[in-house]
């Protein structure tokens, strides 16, 4: 329909108004008639561009605030995942809309996040649900800098074409312009811990925690044997160095894996909570007390359990495994972490970080197990790494730099780190200080962004070292980036963007020399 047409009928009402109100002025009521009739069109006018605008409004709301997961399946595995993760979003207070990929138009894309769940077909193909999806995709000249999306590949390596699919969708995103919520993840024959760390992903997208492991995988028994304390007399919450050690058979890692801790609650709140049941919690099952089978065990609401005989109370689903950035390596002889606590907006420990920060004793045993996280494992020791975090992403960078410590000659590493306070929350301070002095770390580069009236941070560091950073890119150098998606993780993203140029970036994800482990 020609827009001149579309702008008349649009003002058709608008003009009857008029009309009328001209009608009635031509028989010349009285005064008091006259501006009722102008006060009459004033509100019928008001009224209908009102009305005009409330549609578009609402439907700019919705198109903005849902979150889209979609899939592409040949054989439905993708598809169960997608589903699976649509529902925990949704568990989590999300508003989000399960989609299959050729349900979508990529250049109207009903979300500004979006979740893409994909298999690889044949030989490296597009399934038959996301094939035109696909094509549309690769010939649309888009500009997709409003989008934020993440990848979840499935795929068989003993394929020559692994997760090929996937890989095409992610660098198609790359290329027009949307940011990646975090690196691509490729599920070889449904990897239980590729599942689980995307699990852990959606938890971070949600703010809600609180979910079931799709394929939960057996935890071996580590014994806490130290807590203490990083940030003392800190504004911020108190974060704790702790440090495990295996009971049984010792472990290997790498710099760069994750290990999944399964927490518990308190265990004086389920003596509490059985008494109020009516149960005895120092009653035996299976040999151990009723009140510590409780605390690994996702509970309902009192009114619910109330409901609950003994044995489906003991059948409840165990809690969620929590995940974090190892800081230490094998030749530590102990798995280290670096954990803050987290507070509920009622005041209440978080689950993980209570259980591990406040909780567990020293000398208890801890339920753990260690996924390999091949995405986040460093490049050679000849190539220059330059490592950006905040906060308790230092556990992850510091492991890949005692990693390069204990080898016999490593090439030079450049830190940049964000925090608080100086004063208080310089994590390592005297092991930093001392990788600079003896040259492991060529430059040490921090952002406390309360220790000026202008707060500063770690992204506006990097941004401020533009020439030195095209300058060790140029050299060889890989970068590799820890810390919170939310505000550091995605404006470091942008800031590269902008330094290096997309292509630039690409590249080097391509080539493994950029990394991310976001949360």
């Amino acid at each position: 329909m020609p827009r001149p047409f579309q702008s008349v009928r649009r003002l058709s009402p608008l003009l009857g108004c008029l009309a009328v109100a001209a009608l009635l002025l031509w028989w010349q009521p009285p005064r008091a008639i006259s501006a009722a009739v102008v006060v009459l069109v004033y509100l019928a006018m008001s009224l209908y561009c009102w009305r005009g605008q409330l549609p578009r409004k609402a439907a700019s709301t919705d198109a903005t605030s849902a979150l889209v997961v979609t899939y592409a399946s040949q054989g439905g595995q993708a598809r169960l995942y997608a589903e699976r993760s649509a529902e925990q979003l949704r568990e989590a207070g999300l508003n989000v809309q399960l989609l299959p990929l050729n349900a979508l138009e990529p250049s109207r894309l009903p979300a500004r996040r979006i979740l893409f769940v994909v298999s690889t077909y044949g030989e490296g193909e597009a399934p038959d649900d996301g094939a035109r999806f696909e094509r549309r995709l690769s010939t649309a000249n888009l500009q997709l800098q409003d989008l934020e999306y993440a990848v979840l590949a499935f795929g068989d390596r003993q394929y020559r074409h692994f997760c090929a699919f996937g890989q095409r969708l992610d660098e198609r995103m790359r290329q027009c312009g949307a940011t990646p919520l975090f690196d691509r993840l490729e599920a070889d024959r449904a990897d239980p811990g590729v599942l689980r760390h995307w699990q852990q992903q959606l938890a971070h997208l949600s703010g809600n925690s609180d979910f079931s492991d799709w394929l939960p995988a057996p935890y071996r028994q580590w014994q806490l044997t130290e807590r203490r304390c990083l940030n003392p007399s800190s504004a911020g919450a108190p974060v704790q160095h702790l440090t495990l050690v295996p009971v049984d058979d010792q472990q290997r890692w790498r710099a760069g894996d994750i290990v999944e801790v399964g927490p518990q609650h308190e265990l004086a709140r389920m003596e509490r909570l059985l008494q109020q049941l009516g149960l005895d919690p120092q009653q035996r099952v299976d040999g151990q007390r009723l009140a510590s089978q409780l605390a690994a065990l996702r509970l309902p609401d009192l009114d619910v359990l109330r409901t609950l005989d003994l044995p489906t109370l003991l059948a409840l689903p165990p809690l969620p495994h929590r995940e974090y950035s190892i800081a230490s390596i094998p030749a530590d002889g102990a798995v280290q972490l670096v954990v803050r606590e987290a507070r509920h907006p009622d005041g209440t420990l978080g689950l993980g970080s209570g259980w591990l920060c406040r909780h567990a004793a020293i000398g208890e045993r801890i339920a753990l197990r260690i996924r390999s996280n091949p995405g986040f494992h460093g490049p050679s020791v000849d190539t220059p790494l330059i490592l950006i975090g905040n906060g308790t992403g230092i556990a992850g960078l510091r492991a890949h730099l005692r990693e390069r410590a204990a080898a016999p000659q490593g090439s030079r590493s450049w830190l940049l780190f964000g925090e608080r306070n100086a004063a208080h929350d310089f994590f390592f301070r005297d092991e930093l200080q001392h990788w600079l002095d003896s040259g492991l770390l060529e430059r040490l580069d921090l952002a406390f962004s309360r220790d000026q009236p202008e707060k500063r941070y770690v992204q506006q560091v990097l941004r401020d070292a533009a020439d030195d950073l095209r300058r060790w890119i140029d050299q060889g150098a890989a970068i590799y980036v820890c810390g919170s998606l939310e505000g550091m993780g995605q404006e470091v993203q942008q800031i590269l963007l902008g330094l290096l140029g997309q292509a630039r970036l690409e590249q080097l994800s391509e080539q493994g020399r950029y990394r991310r482990d976001l949360y």
